[in-house]
């Protein structure tokens, strides 16, 4: 079965914003392509005009730091996130989260980008994504802008971008620092591929002398129909000591405010939420302790 007329590559932004406009809105944007092509198999979008590859632009194959910030074009796959010393290090959350993204052949192919793309509560890079509080880099309407992560989704599987004329460039965030550290923690279910029931990112800054919560950002999901912070559970934090008992009244926090639905893919509502404080205390935990030490070693991730 014919799924696509043409299939282009080109080698740099323009041509590939030009092709788009040549194809007026009947072309779709492809990296991985490991989301497009089922949906496209199954009859969940018409036959397309054309494909537009990316993965020929280096802009949007580019991993790279400047000094305490880093780079990600949106083409940079999972597997190269979970490979990266330097994310291992200073962005953990986000080797963890990408780690656990389909299997290796998915992860070897499926990038960032397509994660975010997607504009799915569940994304696991997009839950890291919003723990390191990202930006993406984008081109929208013709215009190069620069928005929080978080203004990149509208509902579930509604983007900010139409990828029939727009194009996401790549994401750049602050690496962690001294006395900060980042966790991603998972709870899933098999069916046919693994399922997220929750996932979490935490992100702690601890005080000079390493005790107390200074800052932190928290995303848990899917709760609602797009990914969020869980501000009112950070603002428990901030300031008190980076022990047990804080973290257990934050859970309390989290417990009490945060209300996932019943859901036949994934779980109750009743289990979501006792999952809610799993996830929180793991991930809490595991990053004072990293902020303390200095030292993170990604847990959890995918073996090739």
């Amino acid at each position: 079965m014919k799924l696509w007329n043409n299939y282009h590559t080109p080698h740099s932004i323009d041509e590939a914003l030009t092709l788009l406009n040549q194809y007026q809105g009947k072309a779709r944007v492809v990296a991985g392509g490991t989301d497009l092509m089922v949906e496209l198999r199954e009859g969940h979008r018409p036959v397309q005009d054309a494909l537009i590859d990316i993965t020929m632009i280096p802009e949007l194959t580019t991993l790279a730091p400047t000094d305490d910030e880093i780079y990600i074009g949106a083409g940079v796959t999972h597997t190269q996130l979970v490979k990266s010393p330097l994310l291992a290090a200073l962005a953990t959350c986000l080797v963890e989260s990408c780690g656990v993204v389909g299997g290796p052949q998915v992860r070897n192919v499926g990038t960032l980008g397509g994660n975010v793309a997607h504009a799915l509560p569940a994304g696991d890079g997009t839950t890291s994504l919003v723990a390191l509080d990202a930006q993406a880099d984008i081109v929208m309407d013709g215009q190069r802008r620069v928005v929080p992560i978080l203004e990149m989704y509208r509902g579930p599987g509604q983007s900010l971008i139409d990828s029939t004329h727009d194009l996401i460039i790549g994401f750049r965030f602050a690496l962690c620092a001294e006395r900060e550290a980042t966790a991603f923690k998972r709870i899933m279910r098999p069916q046919g591929v693994a399922l997220p029931i929750l996932g979490c990112a935490t992100w702690v800054r601890l005080n000079p002398a390493k005790t107390h919560f200074e800052a932190t950002r928290l995303s848990i999901a899917p709760i609602g129909p797009t990914p969020a912070r869980a501000t009112e559970v950070e603002a428990v934090l901030t300031g008190q000591p980076a022990n047990d008992a804080t973290i257990e009244s934050a859970i309390d926090t989290a417990v009490k405010i945060l209300k996932p639905r019943t859901s036949k893919y994934r779980a109750t509502g009743e289990y979501r939420r006792e999952m809610i404080a799993v996830l929180l205390r793991r991930t809490l935990q595991l990053a004072v302790q990293r902020a303390q030490t200095g030292q993170a070693v990604p847990e959890g991730i995918g073996i090739e």
